[in-house]
């Protein structure tokens, strides 16, 4: 029975597995879709651990998720091939490098982000980020409005919240609960797209009967959700026994523990709330900081959602409350990237033994097909916000009824980045340039730019 357990449990030599992770984790660059296609040339490609037909199984169970689809896919693969401990490495180590790197950028921008320098490369970076956000709108959109009822989907959802100022996490519900009921009444007038299955690739070393596997059971569902609940919110508990429950980092704690679950179709579905929250209502940065934080997130490895780290950094260095505002800053990160990672680790290990039940589930992949049509809405309105907030030094806000809109005021349009935004454009549709060499060139042209003393800087 020990051998038998064993041999389940380490498909592949751990250590073995670990160095693997450990590579992939510093290749994570370019988002999900770059990220997958890391995990897919070192797992499947050129190590052949696990196949194309599993692999696939695994990402489309990912998809179903709130939260970063490749890392919940990384964690997946890690407990296929060496159980627990496999799945904890390997989500581990997926957002290590990306949470150290943006805790030192976090620091250096607090530091040194007046000095004219710094604050012109983020004038090249910020602009730079609207095209990036302009490009995701684009290529989820390809991929998910594949009808003029999915682009309905997006148009509204994009309405809701830009023109009228309904709350994210609502205009979720009601996609997911609109695709639900269109499945059920008109099952013809929705698919889900997902990612399809053949198996193609290599064939595997392991054969998927030989991978890491636990048989679902109540005593286990009971045993890892007690477990994973306590140790995501037992950190939050303490901090607001110790601090206070108005202190920021208990509302931060609370506040991105709340996010982690909402965060369907990837970080630029929930970060214009995010944003929305973390600017207007709690105060802890301003919106050319969350601009400029995105674009810092964007030059690191790993989930884009690390952008809150940024964001919970900032806000607890400007109210540290009795700390010192560095510790301050430090504690919130950690407290922030806790929060939002375990559920990642909660959704996959509770989960992963009823995923073919639930791939199976057509009611609930045609909800999921009316979450990622409204995505691609909500990602539209990130962009909107970042590009007022970028390209112009003041807006309006106009309350009538219903109507919650925010309007640039066209006498401050910022000219060097409206100027820079354009080439990053040309630069990602045209030229088909990465991300990290778009971010690059636009903030040398920031650079530039501030040093030459232009406006607008």
């Amino acid at each position: 029975m020990t051998t038998t357990t064993s041999a389940q449990r380490d498909v592949v030599p751990f250590r073995d597995a670990v160095r693997a992770w450990f590579v992939i984790s510093l290749q994570t660059f370019g988002g999900p879709a770059g990220q997958i296609a890391v995990m897919q040339r070192h797992l499947v490609d050129e190590r052949r651990w696990i196949g194309q037909r599993r692999f696939l199984h695994a990402l489309n169970y990912c998809m179903l998720l709130p939260g970063p689809e490749a890392q919940q896919l990384a964690i997946y693969v890690g407990w296929l091939l060496n159980g627990l401990r496999g799945g904890l490495v390997a989500g581990t180590l997926f957002v290590l490098p990306g949470m150290v790197a943006l805790l030192a950028l976090s620091a250096i921008y607090v530091g040194f982000g007046d000095t004219t320098v710094v604050t012109a490369l983020f004038a090249g970076l910020a602009p730079a980020v609207v095209a990036i956000v302009a490009q995701a709108v684009w290529r989820v959109g390809s991929r998910a409005l594949t009808s003029r009822l999915l682009i309905g989907f997006a148009v509204v959802a994009f309405l809701a919240l830009a023109v009228f100022g309904i709350p994210f996490p609502i205009v979720i519900a009601l996609a997911a609960l609109a695709g639900w009921a269109l499945h059920r009444w008109r099952p013809q007038s929705i698919t889900s797209g997902g990612h399809g299955g053949g198996s193609g690739g290599p064939e595997p070393l392991i054969s998927d009967d030989a991978l890491h596997h636990d048989r679902p059971s109540a005593r286990r569902t009971m045993k890892i959700l007690m477990v994973g609940l306590v140790a995501w919110f037992v950190p939050v508990a303490l901090v607001a026994a110790l601090t206070g429950v108005g202190s920021v980092y208990t509302q931060q704690g609370l506040f991105f523990s709340g996010t982690a679950v909402v965060t369907f179709g990837g970080a630029y579905a929930v970060l214009a709330f995010v944003a929305q929250r973390a600017v207007e209502h709690y105060a802890w940065l301003s919106a050319g900081d969350m601009v400029r934080g995105l674009a810092l997130a964007e030059t690191t490895p790993g989930p884009l959602i690390m952008v809150v780290q940024f964001v919970a950094f900032l806000g607890a260095f400007h109210h540290p409350g009795p700390l010192d505002p560095w510790v301050a800053g430090v504690v919130a990160s950690l407290l922030t990237t806790w929060v939002t990672f375990v559920p990642c680790f909660l959704f996959i290990l509770l989960g992963a033994p009823y995923v073919e039940r639930l791939r199976g589930n057509h009611a609930l992949s045609a909800a999921l097909t009316g979450i990622t049509a409204a995505v691609v809405g909500v990602i539209a309105n990130l962009g909107l916000y970042f590009a007022v907030h970028t390209l112009f030094g003041g807006t309006t806000t106009i309350t009538t009824g219903p109507l919650h809109l925010q309007v640039p005021e066209w006498e401050t349009v910022r000219w060097v980045p409206v100027a820079v935004a354009i080439i990053a454009g040309v630069l990602i549709f045209k030229a088909k340039w990465s991300v990290l060499r778009v971010l690059g060139v636009c903030a040398g042209l920031g650079l530039a730019a501030g040093l030459a003393g232009l406006p607008g800087v």
